[in-house]
This record gives C-alpha cells, structure tokens and sequence, in this order.
C-alpha cells in the first residue's frame, strides 16, 4: 500500500537558520548585509552555478547568531561542520591548553535503559525502514533567542587563567575543522556582545569551489597560516619547547602543499578500479632524492614504500599529525653530507601537509633549539608487524582510514549471522550491514561503515544529513534532512552505506508526486545508543568478528600474524 504522495526532498527544504531551534530566517536584507562585508564583497556571482547561485547559499546556508559575554561559541575537541566570521563585538579563542580548556566536553551519551534495550525484542516495527513523517517536523545554560546555549558567568576570570587570543569583526575561526572534518582546535568564547555569521561547511566548500576571483579562499589560507599553523607546529613535540622568537621564523618558512582536492571523492573512488593504485599515488617524496625537507601531515593519509625487486614494497603509512624526513634531515642520512631519503612517501587520496625546507631544520639543529626526531616522527621505520600481504591490501583499499573496521576471522567465523541479527534488533529490524566484503587471508572486511578518520562519504552530501556527532566523531545520518541524493552512498568506497526505500508505522510506501518511492540511505551508526556498543561484535559466539581502530594498525592483535 502506498500513501499520497509527497514533495520529493531537496537541499534548501530545510535552511540552516532553521536547524537546530534557530527561527531566525535569512531575509533580503541580510543577503544584502552580507555582500557587503570584505569576505564575500569581492566573490564573482557570475562564476556560480545557476542551480547553486551565491544569494541562493547565503540564505540558505547561512545563520546569523547572537552571542552574550561568555557565551560558549565553539569548544575544543567537539566535532565542526560550521565556520563562523565575525560581523560585529568580539571573541577569545584559548590558546595552548593541552587539558581540552576551561569548557570541559561531555563525554558520557545518552543510551538507552537496560529495559529499553531488552524491550527491542518485542517493540521494533514489523514493516522495513519506517520513517514517522508526521513526527519528524542546566544551570550553566542560558536562551538567546530561543536558542539554549552553554555560558560562562565570568568569563574575564576565567581567561585569566589561560592563554588566549582576541578575535575581532571581520575575522573567521573554525573553518578548518569544517572543511577538514575534523575536531575544533580550540574553545571559542564570545568576550562581548557579538553577531556571527556561521555558514555550514557545504555553503563555505560551494563559496570556494565556484568564486573564480578565489577571495574566500586565500582569506582562509591566510588565516590558517596566521594563526593555526603555530598551533599545528607546536603539535610536534620536536618544536614543542621552540622559543617564539624561533616558532615565528620557522611558521615564516614552511609551505602548504595539497595533493588531490578536498572536495572531491573521485581519488577515493579510484582506489576500487586500479589494480595498481601504488604506481598512480602522487609521489610527495621520492626514495633516493636528496632529503630536502621535513613533511608535517596535517590531513590525509601517506604512503611509506621501499624499492622490493621490480616492484615497491608498503613498510607503513602516516596519518595527521605525523612526520617524514626528520631522521634523514637532522641525522645526516647517517653520516651522509647530502641526506637521501631513504623510503617514498606518496598520498593516498587528498593529503595535505606543512613542508619545512631542510635547510630551517638544520639551523635548528645545528643551534641545538632540537635535539633529534621525537619517538612519534616518522623517520626511523622499522618492518610491519603485519604480514605484507596484508598490509598491502588494508593500505591499497584505503582501510587504514578506519577508526572502527569491522574485521571478521574466518577461521572462526561459523556463518551462525548471529552479528546481523543483533544488529536487526538494534535497529528497528533493519540490520545496517552486509556480512561479506574483500578477504585477505583468513581476514575478511565486512561492509560495514567504518566510521573513517577522514569521511569522504560526507564530502558532497548537499544537506549535511550524513555529519560527525559532535561529542565523539561517529559518522551519523539525519534522517530528517536526508533527501536520498544517494552521493553519500556513490562516494564510499567501502560500499557500506545503503539506499532504502521508506514506510509509514502503517507499512505503506512513501513515494513522491510521479509515484516514485523516497528514498534514504543507511548504514551503521556503531551502536552509539545501545549499552556496550556494537551489537554485532558482542553477539558473536566465537570471537570472530572485532571492531579495529586501523589508524593504530600495528597495535591491533586481531590482524597481527
């Protein structure tokens, strides 16, 4: 049985002035308003898509907030999918505090109650994928129009105690953790009575992609240098006690290099249709070449490969926050008066990184500022713990960027499906995985979401439907604002992400004005309200299946030989 049908979803059906408790709609003359500030007032209107048109994305993906002094804007280590730009009042952002700063996150989730849990049993829907469209329309927190937010009563004292930094209007801040999907750097704070422009990463990426004149970008590299990329280096606990003096002229001499695009997937999707995805790799340095400069990775993954007779043979990878070229730098390629490296470094993907001249490296050195490479730097690699052939296929199928791999042993595995009925029953009787997918061995890899380090599925989702959770970065699907686009589910590459046809409670099928079924996409969400986690891993009998965090792969028992 099919119910009326219904206007297909679409991008814009739900602006982001409306998310989240916001009401506040971006009017005509707030379009206006924001032309004219400097970081949108030199963008080429005629460079933009007719479908996807500037005053289109600045009404739509656009909010524009007001904070009161100490009102918490951002805070450290949550998960972003919003950059802000000041329009008027100001802002702190805190600075070096390696506890997580004066807002402490909140790290326990809200589960459901043991009976809850026990009551799936019998309480789930018996119809497939039921969506209810009907339905779907403290003393430390404060309202500002209508908006709750968490607030600090004094917040002058409190920066007293930290480091901090003043932002003013015009400048922007958490743009980084949006387009890099990764966690805020810092706790924002607003000092005084402030309007913020906050545009959600899909606008500020669409801002970036079609501005020919590149205005917004070279403001966001700019502000990246200016103010992050002391904070990156600092990250390197071999520049962690450089004096300012020093910390300046070295930010003075680094570059930014990028291999591949951020906004694309396509580098992600080739890893599936080449079978020599190694020899396609851009090469970021060459094994053998002269030992030029130190690579600082600050998003992606990178490859480590050595000569192996007519072929390369895969010693490793880095992830952010890793380095390459130290040893062969500081070291002198051991004793050599002209430093080579001594493996290829090659990006997997879109990579970005600091590059540090060598010649900065060693005048360091040679003033012993630093004393050698830090035990996390990668310089002095040592054999993989893990058989090559399979270190191989994690790293060529780009699984290593799994935090939470579903990796099944076969040897144990008696195909009872025990892991994807618990699943069912987790999930309203919809299991949100496959238990098939590439073998290697006696290992399987299931195809099931792998909640990555870097998401490319989320990278040209037009809504922001599929996000990070904001306390612990598990890749989340809102079925409120999925449209069933199915570009999440074209972009993994991991075919973990399913698009489904949906129901009423009733059993009836939601179509659109042609009589074609609505569509929305699915996948595993980790469990993250039901007691103990993954249902799957602890429904197995055998201890066959585990969720593997392969951004510490070398650590991992369950692959090690």
């Amino acid at each position: 049985m099919s119910l009326p049908p219904i206007t297909r979803p679409k991008r814009w059906d739900m602006p982001f002035s409306q998310e989240g408790g916001h009401d506040a709609d971006i009017s005509d003359e707030d379009v206006e308003e924001l032309l004219q500030l400097e970081s949108f007032r030199n963008i080429d209107e005629k460079g933009f898509k007719k479908s996807v048109p500037l005053r289109d994305i600045l009404r739509n993906d656009v909010r524009i907030q007001t904070y009161r002094a100490g009102d918490v804007i951002v805070r450290h280590g949550d998960w972003g999918s919003s950059a802000f730009l000041i329009m008027s009042g100001a802002a702190a952002v805190e600075l070096d505090r390696g506890d997580g700063g004066v807002v402490k996150r909140q790290t326990k989730k809200k589960r459901r109650s043991l009976f809850q849990s026990f009551a799936q049993l019998w309480q789930n829907n018996r119809h497939r994928e039921v969506r209810d469209r009907e339905a779907a329309g403290q003393s430390n927190l404060r309202s500002e129009d209508g908006v709750t937010r968490l607030y600090l009563s004094d917040v002058s004292a409190v920066l007293e105690d930290s480091k901090s930094a003043t932002l003013e209007a015009g400048q922007w801040f958490g743009e980084l953790a949006a387009l890099g999907r990764t966690p805020r750097a810092a706790t924002v704070i607003a000092t005084d009575r402030s309007r913020l422009v906050e545009i959600r990463w899909q606008g500020l990426r669409d801002i970036m992609r079609f501005d020919r004149n590149g205005a917004l970008k070279g403001q966001i590299d700019n502000v990246f240098r200016e103010r992050a990329l002391t904070s990156f280096l600092k990250t390197e606990p071999l520049f962690a006690d450089l004096g300012s003096d020093d910390l300046r002229q070295l930010v003075s001499e680094c570059e930014l290099v990028t291999f591949g695009e951020y906004d694309t997937a396509t580098p992600f999707r080739d890893l599936k249709s080449t079978d020599d995805s190694i020899s396609d790799e851009p090469i970021i340095a060459e094994e053998g070449e002269r030992a030029s400069a130190v690579f600082l990775i600050r998003s992606g993954t990178a490859r480590i490969s050595r000569s192996h007779f007519h072929g390369r043979k895969t010693v490793g990878y880095l992830n952010p926050g890793r380095a390459f070229g130290l040893s062969e730098v500081i070291w002198g390629g051991k004793g050599d008066s002209q430093p080579k490296y001594e493996y290829r470094l090659s990006a997997i993907g879109y990579l970005n990184a600091v590059l540090i001249p060598a010649t900065v490296i060693e005048a360091l050195a040679n003033r012993k500022v630093i004393s050698g490479p830090s035990g996390s730097a990668a310089g002095e690699y040592s054999e993989s713990p893990v058989q090559e052939h399979l270190l191989n296929f994690l790293v060529d199928q780009h699984y290593v960027q799994g935090t939470a791999t579903m990796v099944i042993d076969l040897d144990r595995c008696t195909r009872c499906d025990d892991c994807v009925q618990a699943c069912a029953v987790a999930h309203d009787n919809n299991p949100r995985f496959i238990r098939h997918g590439p073998v290697s061995g006696r290992h399987m890899i299931a195809n099931a979401c792998m909640h990555c380090a870097d998401p490319v599925c989320m990278i040209e989702c037009p809504t922001g439907a599929i996000h990070r959770d904001t306390n612990d970065g598990l890749v989340l699907i809102n079925e409120s604002t999925c449209i069933g686009c199915a570009q999440c589910a074209n972009n993994c590459p991991f075919d973990a992400i399913r698009m489904v046809e949906v129901s009423t409670p009733s059993g009836g099928v939601i179509v659109d004005a042609k009589g074609t079924p609505i569509m929305e996409a699915t996948k595993c969400d980790l469990c993250q309200d039901q007691h103990g986690g993954p249902a799957c891993q602890h429904a197995c009998p055998h201890d066959a299946l585990e969720r593997v965090d392969l951004q510490n792969l070398f650590d991992q028992g369950v692959i090690s030989r």
